[in-house]
């Protein structure tokens, strides 16, 4: 078994959620998180509804979440990007296949798009039933 982490844009998980349940994956947990990669925030156009209008409106260069914190002195979290975390775990076999999908409904070309990490799991266990492993996945 693999643990699936995938680190997306917060207007993909719709459509992320629904290919995967397309493809017969439809249980995952889904959570909020902040973070930044390389860009180190720079995603003012991901940003731009959590944003005055004015803020934005009329600049050649959009100026990150980050400038905007410090002109603005928000709280330092400013400088994080929201992003959603889902966490799928599944049975070995169908790591490529769920990989492939999400790159294929996230992947948009520009910073930002996310991260994937893979990781093996021990074990698995039901609560309800006392299954483990497979069993408990289904």
């Amino acid at each position: 078994m693999k643990e699936i982490i995938a680190i997306i844009r917060r207007d993909k998980v719709s459509e992320t959620k629904k290919a995967l349940e397309e493809i017969g994956y439809p249980s995952m947990s889904i959570q909020s998180v902040e973070g930044r990669g390389r860009q180190k925030g720079n995603m003012c156009a991901e940003m731009d509804s959590e944003m005055p209008e004015s803020f934005c409106a009329g600049v050649k260069l959009k100026p990150t979440p980050s400038t905007y914190a410090v002109e603005h002195t928000l709280p330092k979290v400013a400088l994080y990007v929201p992003k959603k975390l889902l966490t799928i775990v599944v049975p070995d076999e169908a790591v490529q296949k769920i990989v492939k999908e999400i790159i294929r409904v996230n992947q948009t070309g520009r910073h930002g798009d996310g991260k994937i990490f893979v990781a093996p799991v021990e074990a698995a266990v039901r609560i309800r039933t006392s299954e483990t492993n497979e069993e408990a996945l289904s």
